[in-house]
């Protein structure tokens, strides 16, 4: 079973500073980085983390919130439903749990293949949704890591690109865990390369996004140009060990 989340007693206040200082740090990597203000979209990633949770930040005027599994999303937004919330899927999607992920989430950041491409087009056009999507890049050449390859990608966005109910959006890395987080710096320079060189052939719009950057580089994500953050910890605090 897992944990509930971390239950340690906090300031009622709490909720709504750490997400006033995000956004402070946010928009100064944006200013140093000569972005426009307001640029760059804050994804509340909230895994492990209860529903209450949630809506001391919803609350607190956040709107886009990201789950890494799919069980876990669909009940907590069953908890929420009559809350305004933007659902974002940033973990690796198992075809198994596509037709639920179609059903809730607006934006899904993992998906690496045609064929969970070709799944979730059926499961969205079934759903009568258009599921904003976008292509994770796997760059470290790792075994056992998630992602298509730079090599595959212009393939992959252009089959994904014809599929209905589905709105190609741009590109999702995940770098591997670095001691310096300036290490990461290169793999978000190369995604936003990665991006520019797909637009310049139609496979992306002008305006496409990057998701990259998490609770200890996303001011470093930014100057490089991501659109989306994800942040966890920075803002609901340390997760509770899973119990089995």
């Amino acid at each position: 079973m897992e944990s509930q989340g971390n239950k340690t007693a906090q300031h009622p206040d709490a909720p709504a500073r750490r997400l006033a200082e995000i956004r402070r740090r946010i928009a100064a990597a944006e200013a140093r980085s000569g972005r426009s203000p307001g640029s760059t979209r804050l994804v509340a990633v909230c895994k492990t983390f209860p529903a209450g949770s949630v809506l001391d930040l919803r609350r607190a005027g956040q709107r886009h919130f990201g789950e890494n599994r799919v069980q876990e999303a669909v009940a907590k937004a069953g908890d929420l439903s009559g809350e305004d919330i933007q659902w974002h899927l940033v973990g690796h999607l198992q075809r198994n749990k596509v037709r639920a992920a179609a059903g809730m989430f607006s934006w899904i950041h993992t998906v690496d293949s045609i064929v969970l491409a070709r799944h979730l087009s059926t499961a969205a056009v079934a759903n009568q949704r258009i599921i904003k999507i976008l292509i994770q890049v796997e760059m470290t050449g790792e075994e056992g890591r998630s992602g298509v390859a730079p090599a595959q990608l212009p393939e992959l966005l252009e089959g994904a690109g014809r599929l209905p109910g589905l709105e190609s959006r741009g590109l999702m890395v995940l770098p591997p865990w670095l001691d310096e987080t300036e290490e990461m710096r290169p793999y978000f320079r190369r995604l936003r390369k990665l991006a520019e060189q797909a637009e310049a052939r139609g496979l992306l719009a002008a305006n496409f996004d990057l998701s990259m950057g998490m609770s200890r580089d996303f001011e470093i994500a930014i100057e490089e140009g991501a659109t989306l953050v994800r942040v966890g910890t920075a803002l609901f605090g340390l997760r509770a060990p899973v119990s089995r």
